[in-house]
């Protein structure tokens, strides 16, 4: 709820503010709360308590119900909208409003005129008790927050440093692991996919290639074709990605396992590790393997230099059924222009394609689009 923020108080006692027409009434009851150690004020009616609230932080309204102009329950109703204030409603004439109207309306008690000014005291500071209470559960649920909020951060900031620690040879890798992020979080909102599991996949997408902290250099780096066996090392990435993720009770780290595992895999059947298809492959690896490959291409490697957006869009059409998933494929030449942007925003000069487009070695070699990114 959206409060007014109200001018505080120069005391630390509380603030009272009693609300009758009758003086008598409010000097009785601003003698006894005086008395007791809280600051206290009167107003005649609800508009000049209205005026009174406006510029001094108050604990506790207390009002009459029947005023001239605005009554106390009008007092009380427009009170609870607009300030964090208790009120306590009193009446001379109990059969006016029962006491569960009082309190729905939101009163924090409900007191009749004649009741004793030792009772009357006891109801006000069981009023502000049970205030006190109430700030300090919420300021400790705001700590709690504030704690949580920074313990996922540094959640966060943990799993980027350790994506960069496994591929921190590549100079391009903090700007690769933004745009997988951000083109990810793209097709999957644009595919339907519900805010939380993008979010999720936003956080697990950049650790599907954590699994090449275990390639040696020499195949990572090669600038020219793998061989058929350094092609096999360099596969065996996904099954170390997914072994390092495996076992976490993290949400993120439990897709991040299933992306590491199953990016490489095609919608025709003819990937890996497991040879999966259609549907039987996980969405977010399925979406994650679009990224990572339409990223791989655009992007200047040790073994290539980076090709335009259009010939990239021509291969992935080509892999439409193939190597993607179809929908995914038509969702993200539909929203080229979106990914176009991320690619501005987020990439060095040198991978801009100024030059006419040469087939790598690497692409050469391999005809059905095995592309190791």
């Amino acid at each position: 709820m959206n409060w007014k923020t109200s001018i505080e108080s120069s005391s630390t006692k509380k603030q009272i503010l009693i609300v009758d027409d009758e003086e008598p009434i409010c000097h009785v009851f601003r003698r006894l709360t005086e008395n007791a150690g809280y600051n206290c004020e009167t107003a005649g009616g609800g508009e000049a308590a209205l005026r009174f609230l406006d510029n001094h932080a108050v604990d506790v309204v207390i009002t009459d119900i029947n005023m001239p102009g605005m009554n106390g329950i009008q007092l009380l109703k427009l009170v609870k909208q607009q300030w964090n204030t208790d009120v306590i409603v009193m009446t001379g004439f109990a059969e006016d409003y029962t006491y569960e109207e009082i309190v729905k309306a939101g009163a924090s008690d409900f007191i009749e005129k004649s009741t004793g000014a030792q009772e009357f005291m006891v109801r006000l500071k069981r009023v502000l008790r049970e205030r006190s209470i109430s700030a300090e559960h919420a300021q400790m649920h705001t700590a709690l927050q504030e704690a949580h909020q920074e313990l996922h951060a540094a959640y966060l900031d943990t799993i980027s440093r350790l994506v960069l620690a496994a591929e921190y040879k590549d100079e391009d890798t903090a700007d690769h692991i933004v745009r997988i992020s951000r083109y990810c979080e793209l097709i999957a909102e644009k595919s339907g996919m519900a805010s939380s599991e993008v979010n999720t996949l936003r956080y697990a997408a950049p650790m599907h290639d954590i699994g090449k902290i275990g390639i040696p250099d020499s195949i990572l780096m090669k600038p020219g074709k793998l061989t058929a066996e350094e092609f096999e090392i360099m596969k065996s990435h996904t099954t170390i990605g997914a072994s390092i993720l495996s076992n976490s009770k993290a949400k993120i780290l439990q897709v991040a396992e299933e992306i590491a595992l199953s990016h490489h895999e095609k919608w025709n059947g003819a990937g890996y590790p497991r040879g999966l298809s259609g549907e039987n492959i996980p969405i977010a690896g399925r979406i994650v393997g679009l990224a990572d490959v339409f990223d791989a291409l655009t992007t200047r490697r040790p073994y290539k230099q980076p090709y335009s957006i259009e010939v990239a869009c021509d291969i992935i059409t080509k892999e439409r059924g193939q190597h993607f998933d179809p929908a995914l494929v038509d969702i993200f030449l539909s929203n080229l222009s979106d990914i176009q942007q991320i690619k501005m925003e987020v990439s060095i000069p040198e991978d801009v394609c100024l030059f006419e487009f040469v087939w790598s070695e690497r692409d050469l070699i391999n005809q059905a689009m095995t592309l190791t990114p």
